[in-house]
């Protein structure tokens, strides 16, 4: 027994001590082969031979690991004497994203409409010609359905009933009148697609449609709910609204919004008087509209409104290119990008 326990005590290192557990203790042992040959002895042999093999193993054992924690201590040591940290050298560059600001206003839109107790609803962007269009009072000469103005799929052409890439959120609210029961009170956020391009203009983009269906709706609470927004989206008390008189074929009477705006520190921003930018179309949802989703005109009405999220953003964020939202320049999406951490800042909602 002590030769063992002489041999552990003087390993030098960990890997020499693994070694002598192996050698005493593994599977092939010597202590452990004077364990398994107490099964062959007499029990006269086996009751004297046991207490001395059982101790030796527990000597063995007691010794590996008390050398094991002086050699673990004695490597602790080591470290600590050789290795330094310098706590005045700056911390290592980390990369983070950002939250892009179309989701951002994406969500501040949200918040403030959920105060106004409005639902969202969503859609599929590939659709019929049906929701896109006919169900909107859209009749088959409209422009809007030319080739050039809409993205077909799968060979799809106008007047065929073919599938469509959506130019507007409008079919979300079809949708919604056809599946649920009115009243109804829903904003239809996400991406639509059109033909056309330019510094304010992209081939996609995204767009926010608002939509309140019930008993005596009329202009007044179009204008009321409009304004709350466009107040709590600016955070401005001086948002003044203009309704011009315009036409969309699923809206009537249809308006388009105007807002004031001023100079100040040489740019243009959205609040006070000194001059007028549309901002939304909106108007009464038209009687066919209704009909069309299965609703009596005489029992129900309703007002819808649109805007283009991305120039919400532009206004409020001081951006002047619409193309750069999607370029993925990261030094353009460092400077206008939000940290992950940021709220939308009505999340305490549109009275707070």
């Amino acid at each position: 027994m002590s030769e063992w326990v002489d041999k552990i005590a003087g390993a030098p290192d960990l890997a020499a001590l693994e070694a002598l557990r192996v050698a005493a203790l593994g599977k092939s042992g010597a202590v452990t082969a004077r364990l398994k040959s107490l099964g062959a002895m007499d029990p006269e042999t086996r009751a004297r031979e046991a207490p001395a093999i059982h101790a030796e193993r527990e000597a063995v054992t007691r010794a590996i690991a008390e050398r094991k924690a002086a050699l673990e201590a004695a490597e602790l040591e080591r470290r600590l004497a050789t290795e330094r940290l310098d706590l005045s050298l700056p911390a290592p560059p980390s990369t983070s994203g950002t939250i892009h600001p179309v989701a951002q206003v994406m969500d501040e839109l949200t918040e403030i409409f959920a105060d106004l107790g409005f639902a969202v609803a969503e859609g599929p962007e590939i659709e019929d010609e049906w929701h896109n269009f006919t169900a909107l009072n859209m009749p088959e000469a409209h422009p809007a359905r030319a080739m050039q103005d809409t993205f077909y799929v799968e060979g799809g052409s106008v007047g065929d009933g073919g599938r469509v890439l959506r130019t507007h959120t409008s079919p979300v609210q079809i949708r919604t009148m056809m599946a649920e029961k009115p009243p109804l009170r829903i904003i239809a956020p996400g991406r639509v697609y059109r033909s056309d391009s330019d510094a304010t203009h992209t081939p996609m983009f995204h767009q926010i449609e608002g939509l309140v269906i019930g008993r005596d709706i009329h202009m007044g609470h179009l204008k009321w709910t409009l304004e709350t927004f466009l107040k709590a989206y600016f955070e401005r008390d001086d948002i003044v609204l203009r309704l011009r008189p315009s036409y969309f074929p699923f809206t009537e009477p249809s308006a388009e919004v105007d807002v004031g705006w001023s100079i100040e520190k040489g740019r243009r921003v959205v609040g006070g008087r000194e001059g007028w930018m549309e901002v939304l179309g909106s108007g009464m949802v038209h009687p066919r509209v209704l009909q069309a989703c299965g609703l009596d005109p005489e029992e129900w009405q309703g007002f819808a409104f649109g805007t283009g999220v991305d120039r919400l953003a532009m206004l409020k964020y001081g951006m002047d290119d619409l193309r750069a939202f999607f370029d993925g320049d990261l030094r353009w999406l460092k400077h206008y990008g939000f940290s992950f951490l940021d709220v939308p800042t009505l999340s305490g909602g549109v009275g707070a």
